[in-house]
Parts: structure tokens; C-alpha cells; sequence
């Protein structure tokens, strides 16, 4: 418990919050509301409070899973990956729960205004969007732990966090927004694919069935090549067959990241890089979609 005399409270929520990750809730909402502008159907507040609400939907999966992997042992003193606010001590299961809470309730205030707007369907997603964001590790059936966290992120953070910007803002369901949101949600789940992929041994020990244990360290870093390779081929696709001008090959200019994040999965096995790596895969993932979101309204 020494480590936790060099942290302050605002040090130690703000570990818990793992700012890394963050982007990957900006990022749907950053291309959603790209598609509603294209479409000129853009309205601003609704887009605002999605932010808002993914914003807080992303903290509260944030302190659930700091909580809940330091309850069922996942993260211990054998953790390479970086510290872990509930494994060091730093907050008390009670003031982690405080902090889940608090993320609901924001998301949820968010929600009450996002109906106002858009009607009841919101409070659909809103609801199960709120339960995957608990049950990823959590409760008495952690998908997470299942091999199914994979598939979970691609479709909260890519067809229902895109479809569901645009859908604030026009009323309506786009197919346009369902295929902007297939690379947004690959890559953020190549974001989830770095963690399980550094994490393999002590999600293992720890009964830990991510989809990266269940495949291997070869598997996942073939997973993390082909999410990433078919994000920037979809990007031609859209230009040859969905009508897109060719600036939506913008996000091509990231090529020489990405390549350099698949060549690190590929050479390193555990330690900073890796930590590096979830970095800038997120870093990846904003990027790529504030440079489609030009792309898509050129």
C-alpha cells in the first residue's frame, strides 16, 4: 500500500477513469454526427449531450471494471499493465461504487434529454447500454469474461453509439450511419484487443476467458491486424461504391500509425509497450475518425 502515499484523490480518480481509453467515446459520436451534417439533419445539443452521455457510460464501465477485475482477482501484484486505482488501494470498493453511481447518473440525466429530443427509443439503448457497461465484469455473468467483451465493444461503440448520434439528431435510422459505423466500432475493439491480448497470463490465472485467451497470443494479434487492415479498407469502399468523394480516404494519412501499432503487437509480448500501444490505438481511433467525419461531409 505504499504506492498509494504518491497518489492524490484527484490522482487516483483520474487513474480510475484510465484517460487512455477515453477517446473510444468520443470517436462514434464524432462520425455520427458527421453523417446527420451530411445529411443535413446536424443538431447540436443533441449531438453535445451524446458526447456528454458516452462520456459518463465510458467512466462508469471504467470504475466497474477497475472494481470488479480487482474483486474476482484479475488484477493483482502480478499486473503488467498500469496501475489499477482499487488494486493499489487507492480507492475503497465503497468510493469505486460511489463513482459508478455517479457515472450512471450523469449518463442517465443525459438520457432524460436525449428522450425529450428523440422520443423513447433512446431509453431502450439507454437502458442496455447502462447494463453492458455494468456486466462487462460484473454481476453474476461477466461477459467479459466469456470471450464476448469483443463483440460487445464493437457493437455499443460502433452501430449503436453511431447510429444512435445520428438518430438523435434526424429521427430516423440511417443505413448510411450503420456502415460509418463498422470501422469506428473495429477499432475501437482493437483498442479492448491490446488490454487482452498484454493481459493474457493473468486474465488466464484468473478465469479470465477474454476472446484473446481463448485464441492465443497468435490469435488476438490476428484479430487486432485484420480490425485494423479492414477500418482503412473500408474507406475504398466507401469511395467506390457508397458515393463518398475521395476525401474520405483522409483517414489514409494514419496508415504509418497504424502500421507501426500492428508491427508492436506483433514483436513485444509484455511491458510499456504494450501500455503504449492501448494508447495509441485509442490515439488511432480518434484520429481516424475525426479525419472520416471531414472525409464523409466533403
Amino acid at each position: 500500500m505504499t504506492e498509494s502515499r504518491s497518489f492524490t484523490k484527484g490522482q487516483a480518480w483520474w487513474l480510475a477513469a484510465r484517460p487512455r481509453t477515453l477517446p473510444v467515446s468520443a470517436a462514434p459520436v464524432v462520425v455520427g454526427t458527421a453523417v446527420a451534417w451530411a445529411g443535413d439533419r446536424s443538431r447540436w445539443g443533441p449531438a453535445l449531450v451524446a458526447l456528454l452521455g458516452a462520456l459518463c457510460l465510458q467512466l462508469a464501465s471504467n470504475f466497474a471494471n477497475d472494481l470488479f477485475d480487482f474483486e474476482k482477482g484479475a488484477d493483482n501484484e502480478d499486473r503488467i499493465g498500469p496501475p489499477r486505482a482499487s488494486q493499489l488501494g487507492l480507492l475503497s470498493p465503497a468510493a469505486m461504487r460511489w463513482g459508478i453511481g455517479v457515472a450512471v447518473a450523469g449518463s442517465v440525466l443525459c438520457g432524460l434529454y436525449l428522450t425529450a429530443q428523440a422520443g423513447w427509443p433512446v431509453v431502450a439503448v439507454g437502458l442496455i447500454s447502462i447494463l453492458a457497461a455494468l456486466a462487462y465484469t460484473g454481476g453474476p455473468w461477466p461477459f467479459g469474461y466469456k470471450g464476448l467483451g469483443d463483440l460487445a465493444v464493437f457493437i455499443f461503440f460502433g452501430p449503436v453509439a453511431v447510429v444512435g448520434t445520428d438518430y438523435v439528431q434526424s429521427l430516423q435510422i440511417a443505413p448510411e450511419a450503420l456502415w460509418a459505423s463498422l470501422p469506428i466500432g473495429f477499432l475501437s475493439t482493437a483498442i479492448l484487443v491490446v488490454n487482452n491480448v498484454r493481459d493474457m497470463d493473468s486474465d488466464r490465472a484468473a478465469g479470465k476467458r477474454t476472446l484473446a485467451v481463448r485464441l492465443g497470443r497468435s490469435g488476438g494479434r490476428l484479430e487486432y491486424l485484420l480490425l485494423v487492415g479492414i477500418s482503412f479498407a473500408l474507406l475504398i469502399f466507401f469511395w467506390l461504391f457508397m458515393g463518398r468523394s475521395a476525401w474520405i480516404l483522409l483517414p489514409g494519412l494514419l496508415i504509418w500509425k497504424a502500421t507501426s501499432l500492428v508491427r508492436t503487437l506483433y514483436t513485444v509480448t509484455a511491458g510499456p509497450a504494450l501500455n503504449a500501444a492501448l494508447g495509441g490505438t485509442a490515439q488511432l481511433l480518434l484520429g481516424f475518425a475525426v479525419l472520416m467525419a471531414v472525409g464523409w461531409i466533403m
